[in-house]
């Protein structure tokens, strides 16, 4: 069985697909016009100043319920409620923050209009997020990571992390334990992990499965700051976990 046929919702069955079959060109105009009806925002770069792509359900910037014309900038604090989800661009960082977040973002707009951002600060949720050679730290309830220009996904909860570095270079360090500490380079999800919050004392980081996001994801991400992933993957049949919609 291929593992669209296992999307239960089938406007995001065929976002993955057209995704995966790069239909988001000149190349089979109707099925582009068909999910971007569905979508409601052509695939492509966001126009200057604006910030959000899609949301759905109960989504607030600093308390205030958003819209598609809310300005999402550093300094904020973005929210979602129960079966809710918000698709936004900062600068050069791309994000999903999925249902029940709650996600802060560390920095200041400078007079050029340019958005640096130095942190994030995730501290429920899930978040999945992309940048290029931008530094910054992201801090969860269980551990701090220094981004070094990546994609990745996270779980923030109260006992542990999850944590895919799904390309690029971080350094990991448990919060409660800093003699728990490593470096992850990867190519394409190589090592993903789970950071705990109690444990042996540097033994807080362990190896974890990739479960919860995609690359058709990161793939639309990529693209709503005019970018593509640094890798190739089959455009067929992806057989990577799925995530819960």
């Amino acid at each position: 069985m291929s593992q669209f046929d296992k999307l239960e919702d089938p406007r995001r069955r065929l976002l993955v697909e057209a995704l995966a079959l790069g239909l988001f060109s000149t190349a089979m105009p109707a099925r582009v016009g068909l999910a971007q009806g569905i979508f409601g925002n052509r695939l492509e770069r966001l126009p200057p100043g604006q910030s959000v792509y899609r949301l759905s359900g109960t989504v607030t910037v600093n308390g205030t319920a958003a819209t598609l014309q809310t300005k999402v900038r550093p300094g904020d604090t973005v929210e979602t409620g129960e079966r809710s989800e918000i698709i936004f661009v900062v600068g050069g960082h791309a994000m999903i923050l999925r249902d029940q977040g709650r996600l802060e973002i560390e920095g200041t707009k400078q007079a050029s209009a340019s958005l640096l951002i130095r942190g994030l600060r995730l501290l429920t949720g899930k978040l999945l997020s992309v940048s290029r050679n931008t530094t910054m730290r992201v801090i969860t309830a269980t551990a701090t990571i220094g981004i070094r220009g990546t994609g990745w996904y996270a779980e923030s909860e109260p006992a542990q992390t999850y944590f895919c570095n799904c390309y690029g270079v971080i350094d990991v360090t448990a919060k409660r334990d800093p003699q728990s500490r490593t470096t992850v380079q990867s190519t394409h999800h190589d090592r993903p992990l789970y950071i705990l919050g109690s444990s042996a004392e540097g033994k807080a980081i362990r190896d974890a499965p990739f479960i919860n996001h995609t690359d058709q994801e990161l793939m639309l991400i990529e693209r709503l700051v005019g970018r593509t992933p640094p890798f190739v993957f089959p455009r067929g049949d992806y057989g990577s976990p799925r995530r819960d919609y």
